[in-house]
């Protein structure tokens, strides 16, 4: 008896298995590794008869598991070259959310952001995006400073992330916060109710990291694996919490009323005697 056998389509009586189905764009100039990151991610394209590449688009579908519900992503990965930019129009239509892929050891590639964010808020304006630095693996050959990209990020007001599709490093972090940021977005965690199911691999990992450094997990009793797991899972919050910070800081910035001197006005009293006119 064959152990390989065709995945059948739920009845119209049957439940959907996923709580939630979302289309994501991932977008870049060429041989940045779009295809890297999906060949990272369980696959799921079977199900559906759109799986084969046609037209310089590659789609895939996999099912990741956040807050305890089950989200259907459904990735299309677009040609980076400039005669798809009409494709790319025409597939962002119904998006939910967008990846904007550069390759950290190419810089031209990270300055042709520009012209995708260009793209993107002509065409499909108000879609939750995130930048993702791939091929961290080859950091060695770095072009592009993690600092320049994450004050990019905040910049255009998304979250970043440098992943390794070869070291399985932030992918699925990756795509997860995106989703987190779309499901918000289009106001379905409404329809999730107030609580929130954590997974026991959540619970795990979020009371190893609590309890120890990102240092402090290579001299865990565990396999490599499993620490490579928790360094990610440990960037991955240290990197959003700091996303947060900044987002909040650059908005008290902007409601701060800068208050300015009149020319006949008394200088105030910490101002230094060297700027006193006499």
């Amino acid at each position: 008896m064959s152990l390989h056998t065709e995945p059948k389509s739920p009845g119209p009586g049957s439940p959907k298995p996923y709580d939630c189905l979302l289309k994501f764009l991932l977008v870049g100039d060429s041989d940045v590794g779009k295809e890297e990151l999906l060949s990272g991610m369980d696959n799921g394209s079977s199900e559906s008869p759109y799986s084969a590449s046609s037209c310089g688009i590659e789609y895939k579908t996999t099912t990741i598991l956040l807050d305890g519900r089950r989200v259907k992503l459904m990735l299309w990965d677009t040609s980076g070259q400039g005669r798809f930019c009409t494709i790319f129009r025409s597939y962002s239509r119904g998006a939910q959310g967008i990846l904007l892929v550069y390759d950290i050891t190419n810089k031209w590639s990270f300055d042709g952001i520009d012209r995708w964010i260009k793209e993107i808020d002509e065409h499909a304006p108000g879609v939750p995006k995130i930048l993702v630095g791939n091929r961290l693996h080859l950091a060695y050959k770095r072009q592009v400073s993690e600092g320049e990209a994450e004050a990019y990020a905040v910049k255009n007001e998304m979250a970043f992330f440098e992943v390794s599709p070869l070291c399985d490093f932030n992918v699925t972090e990756s795509f997860a916060e995106l989703s987190r940021v779309a499901i918000k977005r289009n106001g379905m965690s409404r329809s999730w109710g107030g609580y929130k199911v954590l997974s026991l691999q959540e619970l795990a990992c979020r009371t190893i990291v609590s309890t120890t450094t990102i240092y402090g997990i290579d001299q865990l009793p565990l396999p490599n694996t499993l620490k490579n797991h928790l360094k990610s899972y440990a960037l991955t919050n240290k990197t959003r919490a700091r996303m947060l910070s900044f987002i909040h800081r650059d908005t008290k910035d902007k409601h701060k009323k800068t208050k300015y001197l009149n020319p006949t006005d008394s200088p105030p009293s910490h101002c230094r005697k060297s700027c006193v006119i006499s």
